[in-house]
């Protein structure tokens, strides 16, 4: 007599099971991210059942010599740089993102150009009928290229598919939430049906040695749809982002097995699709205009490229008897409210009582913190109506006592601005360290500060 298939309730945030239902999980203490899912029963020879069943392990000494995985470049220079220099055989990539951002057409870009290199490319759509590629195909002008198409939702006939072409190099997945696996009891886009088809689909590339792409949508708060396990089953995740009010998309590497993480490649996006963006610098720049008061150039760094952007802040009077409005785009907020606390309490800027506004120009995300002292160039300067140098970049981070901390990699920041025109950089006193300390480049002055107030200046406060 068959066993009956017990339910559990999973959630998709962290994974952990329970027993029935509830609106918060008792794991990560998210809420309503329970969805119910089937367990089917173990067997009874199953070999975790019985003591003596599996087979010994081999083992192996740390040492010996081992080669770097080849890669098979995407022609796109952008993603490459992403990936860490291409794709990897028998790896799987993750890309996610917001609906209509970017992620198929990048891919059929991608796909498109890998075919028109020699490579067998095999691209299913879960969501679109072949037709409807072959029109997009036709708006992004590759339609030269020969990739195969397919629209299937069924894992099963895609393994199977899969098994009978031994020449394929790359498939892409579009996308893991609408594929179906009728062993599993349960709707496309379940936590059960998103793992299992993930599952059998990985299998089958590390069986067959072909690199896969699975495109993943994202929740409301920018998470991967999906239970979480599925990100720690793939070798590389990135999250293609970007504000539908501006043309430029990054993407970015949030892991990686066989490359840097923070990595980030930069796009525009146009009429022809999806336009590599060499020097991001250049053109998150090309609208500033140096004399307006509030406004700072930041010599920031994402994974191993040095990338200058505008900061800009605002001040306005606080507006009715609440409490003063702190908005930001592009930038943490905690840390906005605690480099207000630093102003005031270690500078004497007077801030408390404004409403204070504050934008990364260009839509970027920045997360590190060398892009403290810009953000205070901005706001000082916004305080005293005074525009910042218009050949002047920041960077550094602040401390809570109002010191300015040191940061990595200054000389490839120093070497990005020299490279764009600017002339002078205020940045955290360097240390020697013996003789070894490095020399600006040729043209470049250096504002060394040891402390916030070095920046501000005495006496200043906002009207």
């Amino acid at each position: 007599m068959a066993k009956k298939t017990s339910r559990q309730y999973v959630c998709r945030a962290c994974g952990a099971a329970h027993a029935k239902w509830a609106g918060q999980c008792d794991a990560c203490q998210e809420w309503n991210t329970l969805e119910e899912m089937a367990v089917e029963p173990l067997a009874a020879s199953s070999a975790t059942t019985r003591a003596g069943k599996g087979r010994r392990v081999q083992l192996h000494g740390l040492g010996g010599k081992v080669e770097l995985p080849p890669r098979t470049g995407t022609g796109i220079a952008e993603l490459d740089r992403v990936l860490g220099g291409g794709l990897v055989p028998a790896s799987v990539v993750l890309v996610g993102g917001d609906p209509g951002i970017g992620k198929s057409t990048l891919l059929l870009q991608a796909a498109s150009r890998l075919a028109g290199k020699g490579e067998r490319v095999l691209y299913i759509s879960g969501e679109e009928a072949v037709d409807q590629i072959r029109l997009r195909a036709m708006r992004l002008g590759v339609v030269e290229n020969s990739l195969d198409l397919a629209a299937s939702i069924n894992v099963a006939d895609i393994v199977a598919t899969l098994e009978a072409e031994p020449d394929v190099k790359v498939v892409v997945i579009d996308s893991i939430q609408t594929m179906w696996l009728e062993t599993v009891d349960s709707a496309p886009g379940t936590v059960s049906q998103v793992r299992a088809c993930a599952f059998e689909l990985i299998r089958a590339a590390k069986r067959r040695g072909f690199s896969l792409i699975l495109v993943g949508h994202v929740t409301k708060e920018g998470a991967l749809a999906g239970p979480r396990v599925l990100e720690h089953m793939v070798d590389a995740v990135m999250y293609f982002e970007g504000d539908r009010g501006h043309q430029f998309r990054i993407l970015r590497a949030a892991k990686n097995r066989y490359g840097a993480t923070d990595e980030i490649g930069v796009f525009a996006m146009t009429d022809r699709g999806l336009e590599e963006v060499s020097n991001p610098s250049a053109l998150f720049l090309a609208e500033r205009r140096g004399n307006i008061a509030g406004s700072a150039v930041f010599a920031g760094l994402e994974g191993t490229r040095p990338v200058l952007l505008e900061v800009q802040a605002l001040l306005a009077p606080k507006g009715g008897d609440g409490a003063p409005r702190r908005a930001v785009v592009g930038w943490d907020t905690g840390r906005l409210a605690m480099l207000l606390a630093v102003l005031e309490t270690r500078c004497g800027v007077k801030l408390s009582g404004m409403d204070v506004y504050l934008n990364v120009a260009g839509g970027l995300k920045v997360a590190e913190p060398a892009a403290d002292l810009a953000v205070a160039a901005a706001l000082v300067s916004a305080a005293t109506g005074v525009p910042t140098s218009p050949g002047e970049v920041y960077f550094g981070e602040v401390g809570l006592s109002g010191e300015v901390r040191q940061v990595a990699q200054a000389d490839a920041r120093l070497k990005e601005a020299a490279k764009l025109g600017f002339t002078q950089a205020v940045l955290p006193r360097r240390i020697a360290r013996g003789n070894a300390r490095s020399r600006p480049p040729e043209g470049m002055s250096l504002r060394e500060l040891g402390h916030i107030s070095d920046l501000v200046g005495p006496d200043v406060e906002a009207e």
